[in-house]
């Protein structure tokens, strides 16, 4: 979420900066010019009052045009300005350089034609940095009312370029530090908003993975995700009271009806007596009625699993999965199965008895469900992180649909109805290995049966 709202701030930010640095580089850039322009309005209005009485009425002239001449001389030399002033005819009555002069076209044209009209030539168009253009400012020369002759200036913009550039480079440099805080503000902004966010994920992700005790820890952020982390650590809370409610159901349930029906048990055992050997009828109830005792266990035993705390230790898996293959080899020998194993010392975090009974749960449904002359395969391995227990079989296996039902609560393929068991001990077995961060997936084994696979950490817990 931070990558996403971090990028739209940061732009929100830039569009705001370039919003007030745009306008303010032109107001920069124009008021440089409008100092140069009105510098040249002062020069040529100067210029404009020597060359008034530069000749009198009859035409004779008394030394005025030479210290005209030597005014746009020295103007030219210091400044690097050309100007020049000229009569209506555009004769030059004085200029500098000597070959300036005007054209019949142009800038310098129509600022001399406009100065012709009796006033000052509008203010030239803005020069930017990029631009290599020319500043002509043009102001008439009036006597007796009479425009007589104009002052034109000809300036060139370096110096104006090269301090509109430095102010721009002031202003940049000032956005791009307003840019830097503006971005470490987002950070910090980001950062206290999502920090709570972040929290609540993480927890969440906690109680998903089975640890129910995880709570939202107080943390700062707006007012609105407080309340929801507040919020959240109550409904976690219900939820928690609620799963314990069930297993305290499941498991008082269990016990109280454990009594009864050995009673139950032991009245249709002396009931039999009675009956002439070998009735099926009684033998059919009591076959049911030990079917629903190791139902009953076996739900107690799922109540206590989800409740019980595994006790996390470095174990070799190796040793204790030969261990229990040895155990059940007398079992499938007797069945007429061949169960090997391939078990390589490697040690990982697991509870023993966890994972014990999660490979007794896991062979004996193998050993169950495999034919006669067959064979159990029970392989050890680890990829560095975690150490696996893979039991493949070569039974009929299932199908792509009962694969994805496979350890759920009391659930059994409809071709194994027959065969004894309660549908609950592939589910008691994950629910013990995920209290310990371990995991059971099952897949096909080819050509045919189902693979078998129980995963357990090499690393230890988070403390």
């Amino acid at each position: 979420m931070r990558t996403r709202l971090l990028p739209l701030l940061i732009v929100l930010m830039a569009a705001v900066l370039l919003a007030l640095g745009i306008p303010l580089a032109v107001s920069v850039a124009a008021a440089q010019q409008q100092n140069v322009v009105v510098d040249r309005i002062d020069d040529t209005a100067r210029f404009a009052a020597l060359a008034q009485f530069v000749t009198d009425a009859r035409g004779e002239s008394d030394g005025r045009k030479e210290t005209l001449n030597s005014e746009l001389a020295s103007y030219y030399g210091v400044y690097g300005i050309r100007a020049g002033v000229f009569y209506r005819t555009d004769t030059p009555m004085a200029k500098a350089p000597k070959g300036f002069f005007l054209p019949k076209t142009g800038e310098v044209r129509e600022a001399f034609d406009e100065a012709l009209l009796s006033r000052r030539s509008h203010d030239p168009k803005q020069v930017w940095p990029w631009q290599r253009n020319r500043l002509i400012v043009a102001s008439p020369v009036i006597r007796d009312g009479d425009v007589i002759a104009v002052v034109v200036t000809d300036s060139p913009t370096g110096q104006l370029r090269s301090r509109t550039l430095h102010g721009w480079l002031i202003i940049g440099a000032g956005e791009i530090a307003a840019m830097l805080l503006a971005v470490g503000a987002a950070l910090r902004l980001t950062g206290w908003v999502l920090r709570p966010v972040r929290v609540l994920d993480a927890t969440t992700h906690a109680i998903a993975s089975g640890a129910l005790k995880s709570r939202v820890a107080a943390a700062g952020g707006p007012p609105e995700l407080r309340r929801l982390a507040r919020s959240f650590n109550e409904m976690a809370d219900n939820v928690e009271d609620v799963l314990e409610q069930q297993r305290a159901f499941v498991a008082d349930a269990s016990h109280q009806l454990r009594n009864p029906l050995s009673a139950l048990l032991l009245r249709i055992e002396l009931l039999a007596f009675e009956l002439p050997e070998g009735n099926e009828e009684i033998a059919s109830v009591q076959a049911e009625g030990k079917r629903l005792a190791e139902v009953l266990d076996d739900l107690l035993d799922l109540a206590l699993a989800e409740h019980t705390e595994a006790d996390l230790r470095v174990t070799d898996i190796g040793a204790l999965t030969a261990e229990r293959v040895a155990a059940w080899t007398p079992t499938a020998e007797a069945r007429g199965v061949r169960l090997v194993g391939d078990c390589p010392p490697t040690t990982a975090w697991a509870d023993p008895v966890t994972l014990s009974s999660a490979l007794d749960a896991v062979i004996d449904n193998a050993v169950k469900f495999t034919p006669k002359n067959e064979t159990v395969e029970v392989t050890v391995g680890s990829d560095g992180d975690t150490s696996t227990v893979m039991v493949s079989d070569h039974g009929p296996g299932l199908a792509d649909e009962e694969l994805a039902r496979i350890g759920d609560r009391f659930w059994r393929s409809g071709r194994h109805q027959n065969v004894k068991g309660s549908g609950l001990g592939l589910s008691i077995s994950r629910a013990l290995l995920a209290a310990g961060g371990g995991a059971i997936s099952y897949d096909h084994h080819e050509p045919h049966g189902l693979t078998v696979t129980v995963t357990v950490p090499r690393s230890g817990p988070v403390a």
